[in-house]
């Protein structure tokens, strides 16, 4: 199921936007809709401005009315995967349970896979804001 994932997040992956680092990321994730949403880094000369490709493909998906992933796939040029930043953990856990399969990747194939709940344990949710 996730070979699609995969050659969408590498497709994707060629077209981020990484003039001053040179380190392109692509993601794809699955809905449970099942439509797919793809995003990639997008730099930004003042750096804190930049986008994650995880933030992308999450804002694709917010955009066009589905809330809830159901699997994730990040892929990016380095020698092992890469799992996403701190930030972007926290924005994949608003839209994802704690089972929702990640799957990390390079672009020479080696696959790293985990869970939300274990890339990002005791997330802040909701939950929290009550009462």
């Amino acid at each position: 199921m996730s070979d699609d994932l995969r050659q969408q997040a590498v497709d994707v992956r060629t077209r981020a936007h990484a003039p001053y680092s040179k380190f392109k990321v692509g993601a794809a994730l699955r809905a449970a809709s099942g439509a797919i949403y793809v995003g990639c880094n997008v730099e930004n000369a003042a750096y804190p401005q930049g986008t994650c490709a995880e933030a992308g493909a999450i804002a694709a998906m917010v955009a066009a009315g589905d809330l809830s992933i159901a699997e994730v796939y990040v892929v990016a040029g380095s020698a092992a995967p890469v799992p996403p930043c701190g930030g972007c953990r926290q924005k994949l856990a608003e839209f994802g349970a704690g089972d929702v399969p990640v799957i990390m990747a390079t672009v020479d194939g080696v696959e790293q896979r985990t869970t939300l709940a274990d890339l990002l344990p005791g997330a802040f949710d909701a939950g929290f804001l009550e009462g």
